[in-house]
């Protein structure tokens, strides 16, 4: 690896069209864009993005089991691909909204929704 500056993503990516294809539950746009390679050449790729929002994870450590604590909880797209029970085993994460835009309290929503944890006052 060379010592030479790495450019910025702004300088390498050009979006060239972007293109609404759903907006239904969250939204889902197909953008052509523009990618400069290391050798300089531009490279037109497009990709589909589908925009969640922004979203929070805590993993809680069971520090007396040298543990974390994970849930179950329903998909529907793995349920549909062949999970036979659709539920998968995952740390507790959730969107932050408009409401809710500091991860300590997603983090206790989330807790409390997914975990079925008492709601303790903190210290």
């Amino acid at each position: 690896m060379s010592g030479a500056p790495t450019a910025r993503a702004s300088d390498r990516v050009r979006i060239i069209e972007e293109r609404l294809l759903s907006d239904d539950w969250y939204i889902l746009k197909k953008t052509t864009f523009e990618y400069r390679c290391r050798d300089g050449r531009w490279q037109r790729q497009s990709r589909e993005t589908y925009d969640r929002g922004n979203g929070a994870v805590l993993l809680l450590f069971n520090v007396d089991r040298a543990t974390v604590v994970l849930t179950r909880q329903f998909r529907f797209p793995a349920y549909v691909n062949g999970c036979p029970d659709g539920l998968l085993i995952e740390a507790c994460a959730g969107l932050l909204d408009a409401r809710i835009r500091q991860l300590v309290s997603v983090a206790k929503r989330r807790r409390k929704r997914d975990l079925w944890c008492a709601h303790r006052a903190d210290t």
